[in-house]
């Protein structure tokens, strides 16, 4: 591979960078006078803040090293993961957003889905609470693991610095622009870092593609490699199983889960904001993962000659640095990091949610404000420092620590989501039974080679915590009349909303 950047500016321009996240921190600790504050921001995020946010926080290191990394290595067949994820989305934004930012203010204006959860079901008993926050900073802290690994190998590459290193520099800037922004300074980064992803992604396959002489060109150059090495990597149909076609779409499921992206629907506006965010971000999506599918496919025939890549998961690193002149390259290369750092500051603040508001607050009743955001930020020092010993040991890919985590949360988030905001007979025992059922699932299939690898391990789990949930709902449903009167209201107060948006 040939290296036009000099890395001094690309140095210069990384520590630029790191200035502006740390700036926009500092701007966002100004404003941030309470809990709500910190880990909600007020519920005024507009539209487009929302969207980006949710979008830089979902893709993380896994758009664009994880993805195009594994369309290098096995073709199009990978590419069904970004079409499910797509699909699952846009469900997302249409179906949870409107009603979550509804029900959430409705039900005692809870911050945070544990606390949701407990409002929801009108009892005292904190268990499914303490379960849920359990639940969060367990799986959290292997997606934060798989940010700060992305970290360590953007580095290692960019720069030459080793693993551990790259490592702790990643984790240092953004535990501080989150420690001191909170859930603010998360979003407002993430709208930069989701623009400098967007563009990244626009121009790297679009000059690479022009580089290897038009998409014509590159497909034959693919196909000639695959034939040699008898495969055929531009198929969407070919080189899997039909499992592995499902697990791959499945990971669209894991939506409905995801703490830290469905906590940017509860701090919108107003539930009629989420159809315009709507747009915005399956817009943004859609085409920042065609880029993502293209950068690995170009690859192929670019690096071609000198052997291929040694890691696939290089591939947009790689192309950056062959390709453009210092500056350029420079750019390119903080789109990665922007990528890897908007998804490790939106876990850490929900992290720490969990352990304030679903834990901390469950023994100890105190609501003095200061001692709880000391106890928040602290929070993201703990999480932080154990995901960083986890991410010492990297011989796990990006995409395999994400996929446990997003599983995680997918199978026991998700189905209890849903239901809670559709179906008023779910009741706090089937919730909890579903919910430990999904992550016990999850945790046991996803760490049984024979069984990972036939299905992922969000399909059973999802599926056995929605039949738990509501066989344990039925046999223990109660009528109660505030439970019916607030899931009335919701109903009402979302579909007005939603109706004057148009």
């Amino acid at each position: 591979m040939t290296t036009y950047a000099d890395p001094t500016v690309q140095l210069i321009a990384v520590c630029l960078y790191f200035a502006a996240m740390l700036a926009i921190g500092y701007y966002a600790y100004r404003r941030t006078n309470d809990t709500e504050d910190y880990m909600l921001a007020g519920r005024q995020l507009t539209p487009t803040t929302a969207a980006l946010s949710a979008g830089a926080s979902d893709m993380s290191g896994w758009l664009m090293m994880g993805l195009p990394g594994a369309i290098y290595a096995s073709g199009l067949i990978e590419a069904w993961i970004a079409i499910g994820l797509t699909v699952g989305a846009w469900l997302n934004w249409k179906f949870v957003a409107p009603r979550l930012r509804a029900y959430t203010e409705v039900a005692n204006n809870s911050i945070t889905i544990p606390s949701f959860f407990e409002a929801r079901f009108k009892t005292t008993n904190h268990a499914l609470r303490l379960t849920a926050g359990v639940v969060i900073l367990g799986f959290f802290t292997f997606y934060v693991s798989s940010g700060l690994v992305a970290g360590g190998e953007f580095f290692r590459l960019a720069f030459g610095l080793d693993y551990t290193s790259g490592m702790l520099i990643v984790a240092g800037v953004t535990v501080l622009y989150t420690l001191i922004g909170g859930f603010l300074g998360a979003s407002l980064t993430d709208v930069v870092q989701g623009t400098m992803m967007f563009l990244g992604l626009l121009i790297v396959p679009i000059i690479a593609v022009t580089v290897v002489g038009g998409f014509e060109e590159m497909t034959t150059q693919i196909s000639t490699l695959d034939a040699a090495e008898g495969i055929d990597r531009l198929n969407i149909l070919t080189g899997g199983t039909a499992l592995g076609v499902i697990s791959a779409a499945a990971w669209g499921l894991g939506y409905f889960g995801q703490p830290h992206i469905i906590v940017r629907f509860m701090a919108l506006r107003t539930a009629a904001d989420a159809k315009a965010a709507r747009r915005i971000g399956i817009g943004w999506m859609g085409i920042s993962c065609l880029g993502a599918v293209f950068t690995g496919l170009v690859a192929i025939p670019y690096f071609a000659d000198d052997g291929g890549l040694e890691n696939p998961e290089h591939a947009f690193l790689a192309l950056s640095q062959a390709m453009f002149p210092s500056f350029i390259a420079a750019l390119l290369l903080s789109a990665v990091l922007a990528a890897i750092m908007s998804t490790v500051s939106s876990q850490l603040v929900v992290s720490s949610s969990a352990l304030v508001e679903d834990i901390f607050r469950v023994f100890r009743s105190s609501r003095n404000r200061r001692q709880e955001l000391v106890l928040g930020r602290a929070a993201v020092l703990v999480v932080s420092l154990v995901a960083g010993l986890l991410a010492l040991d990297n011989e796990s890919t990006i995409l395999e620590l994400v996929g446990f985590a997003w599983a995680g949360f997918g199978a026991s988030f998700g189905p209890i989501v849903l239901l809670s905001l559709y179906w008023r007979g779910l009741t706090m025992p089937g919730a909890i039974s579903g919910l430990v059922t999904g992550a016990v699932t999850v945790a046991v299939w996803g760490n049984i080679d024979s069984l990972a690898g036939e299905l992922y391990e969000i399909v059973p789990g999802f599926a056995l915590n929605l039949l738990v949930a509501f066989v344990v709902s039925k046999a223990t449903y109660r009528p109660n009349p505030e439970i019916d009167a607030e899931f009335d209201q919701m109903k009402a107060q979302a579909h007005s909303m939603i109706t004057d948006a148009r």
